[in-house]
């Protein structure tokens, strides 16, 4: 049995038929999914953090791994993929749906799991690092695979990544998801700071 052939949790399932029904076609797949429960589960009582809601498959995905005293906030800015979402958690009072800017994110920090796959992952990554608690896990998906060091993606140097996987308050790897897509999973070090804090 593949990935893909393996039942999916039912407000996955139900996610991804909001996600049909609005003709939205950028859903995490269930590869990165699962790796997704894995990390929500790793930080009972944590609060657990998604950048681009969509429709809500990631975040069904987050929730599967959620812990009984673990919350989720999620922020989409589109506002009718924001209302599909949020109506899949209405009856759970762990999970807040936000709609707007990712940065509203920031008065919900630190987070112990952050999913970044929307706002933030390539125009402020220092600040994603930022909003991490120590200890805390980043999932970031959609990358290239690459043999290459540096990674590079089209022929150049993929500085996004090397940023990641580099930098100095971060433990990270890069996990192939598919034959043909990974991701970068990351833990903050305890005594590890983002940019910001470190040029204060």
């Amino acid at each position: 049995m593949t990935t893909q052939e393996r039942p999916v949790p039912p407000r996955v399932a139900a996610a991804q038929r909001a996600a049909a029904e609005a003709g939205f076609r950028k859903s995490c797949t269930p590869e990165v999914g699962r790796l997704l429960a894995l990390a929500a589960a790793a930080k009972p009582g944590g609060v657990v953090a998604e950048s681009g809601t969509g429709s809500g498959v990631g975040t069904a995905w987050l929730h599967s791994g959620l812990a009984a005293d673990a919350r989720l906030v999620t922020v989409e800015r589109d506002p009718e993929l924001a209302r599909r979402a949020a109506a899949l958690f209405t009856d759970d009072p762990r999970v807040q749906i936000l709609t707007g800017d990712w940065r509203l994110l920031e008065q919900h920090a630190p987070f112990d799991v952050f999913f970044c796959d929307g706002g933030g992952k390539r125009d402020a990554p220092d600040l994603v690092i930022d909003l991490l608690s120590p200890g805390g896990l980043l999932v970031l998906d959609d990358f290239t695979p690459s043999p290459d060091w540096p990674p590079r993606f089209e022929g150049a140097v993929d500085d996004l990544r090397l940023h990641y996987l580099t930098h100095p308050s971060l433990d990270a790897t890069e996990v192939l998801t598919t034959p043909d897509s990974s991701a970068l999973v990351a833990a903050r070090r305890p005594s590890g700071r983002g940019s910001a804090a470190l040029s204060s």
